[in-house]
């Protein structure tokens, strides 16, 4: 007899397993029992067998999968900067963005990361790896004992450029960078990680990247970062370096399997090798490159030389939704359509990018599949909808037809964040009436 904490019934499971694990990618219908934090079971009732559970939702004629992974995104911030300065080039664009930032204030910072915690939550997001780029980490750690997604927070540095103020505070946090390791490193019950952020390579120089890899060695910590973002950022680091992006990276010795690489659209072949040989992980954000010109990732040349790719929405100022249903099939429309190929990423591959190979990407590798042992990071998905009917493939459904409003309940860490399409433990309309007036106050004390 299995004694669970939550179980989970009669659900289609799409587990995204690889086929390296011997358990079944699908159970057509099937049940979950999780304890704690992990997955205890999962299978037919008759392959799991008598169990009793202290929590039951019922999935039946729904699907259950993995939460996704959204491995590059900046919620803090960039929820405070959603819809303003649209249609502009990425470096112009960065700049008025700037202007907000130098004037952001601990609980306006709060509000917004509880609305994007709440709008990942709803969306089915479970974990996401955030890139602060020159403002508080703190209000997001406040906002996590909130809503409770599991979270890699990256610390953001700079010392030119745009960011070139951060200069002195970046040293600075990097030299007592251990303090903020024992307090937040793997807090929140193991929800909460931190991680090194140099914001780009038209932003942080070589002192500072040498730096930041010599911190992140020194503490087992991943380095996340934006790279290749673009033709202005290439010519920068052409004009200023002598290389590539990637080949600057390359140089300092900075590439390997802990680095996750944001955009990388303006990659050359020999940059794709090298990305390979040394398994950089890359964070694909299809819409943000799409709004923003800066180039479409080459999905095929990745793929064949083995480079792990996730999917990720970046932030709302440059995708405007934390959607990651929006993101699979806009990114396999973009790709077939860009390479002529309608058999390039099929539905299973694009499923597989914002949940298996997504939570690779940002290194968390107990998360993004539906397995015994895993942490239990699990969504429920109504499919009964008009826009997705008649209903003859799931997969296809939730990478074509479906929304972010279809996902039923969201399950983080074994704990119930949303139920029945309802956020716990929030008046959501209460905070965002709340946030809309101090966004407000923001934009008219920046002369945005």
């Amino acid at each position: 007899m299995i004694t669970a904490d939550l179980a989970i019934v009669g659900g289609e499971l799409l587990c995204m397993t690889d086929a390296r694990t011997p358990q079944p990618d699908t159970v057509p219908q099937g049940t979950i029992l999780v304890s704690g934090q992990r997955i205890v079971a999962l299978g037919t009732d008759a392959e799991i067998g008598p169990y009793t559970a202290t929590k039951t939702l019922d999935a039946t004629d729904r699907v259950v999968m993995p939460g996704f992974s959204n491995c590059h995104t900046h919620i803090g911030s960039n929820v405070l900067l959603r819809g303003l300065n649209e249609d502009a080039k990425l470096f112009e664009w960065l700049q008025s963005m700037w202007r907000l930032k130098q004037n952001f204030d601990h609980e306006t910072l709060r509000l917004a990361s509880l609305a994007g915690l709440a709008e990942m939550a709803l969306a089915g997001i479970t974990s996401f790896n955030e890139h602060f780029d020159a403002y508080s980490v703190s209000p997001e750690i406040n906002a996590l004992e909130t809503i409770p997604l599991r979270a890699t927070l990256g610390y953001g540095f700079a010392d030119i450029g745009l960011y070139g103020d951060l200069k002195d505070w970046s040293y600075g946090a990097l030299d007592s960078f251990g303090e903020i390791v024992d307090e937040h490193h793997n807090s929140l019950d193991g929800r909460l990680r931190v991680a090194l952020s140099p914001h780009a390579t038209y932003s942080c120089t070589e002192k500072l990247w040498r730096r930041c890899a010599d911190v992140a060695t020194e503490h087992g910590l991943t380095i996340h970062t934006h790279l290749s973002e673009g033709q202005q950022e290439h010519q920068f680091v052409a004009d200023n370096h002598g290389r590539t992006p990637t080949g600057w990276l390359h140089s300092m010795g900075l590439l390997g399997p802990d680095l996750t690489a944001a955009h990388c659209t303006t990659l050359t072949d020999d940059d794709i090798a090298l990305m390979a040989e040394h398994e950089v992980k890359v964070a694909h954000c299809p819409i943000s490159n799409a709004k923003l010109c800066s180039g479409i990732l080459p999905m095929r040349k990745l793929m064949a030389a083995g480079v792990t790719v996730g999917l990720a929405t970046d932030g709302p100022a440059s995708h405007n939704t934390l959607d990651m249903f929006q993101e699979m099939k806009f990114g396999a429309i973009t790709h077939k359509n860009h390479n002529l190929d309608p058999e390039l990423l099929t539905v299973t591959e694009m499923l597989e990018m914002g949940t298996r190979e997504a939570a690779k990407a940002m290194h968390l590798n107990e998360a993004g599949t539906l397995a015994p042992g895993q942490l239990a990071d699990i969504i429920v998905v109504d499919l009964n909808n008009a826009h997705c009917a008649p209903r003859y493939d799931s997969q296809a459904a939730l990478v074509y037809s479906s929304r972010a409003d279809d996902v039923v309940h969201t399950i983080v860490d074994g704990q119930v964040v949303v139920e029945h399409g309802v956020l716990q433990g929030l008046d959501l309309q209460g905070m965002l009436s709340e946030l809309r007036e101090r966004a407000d106050q923001l934009r008219q004390r920046s002369g945005a």
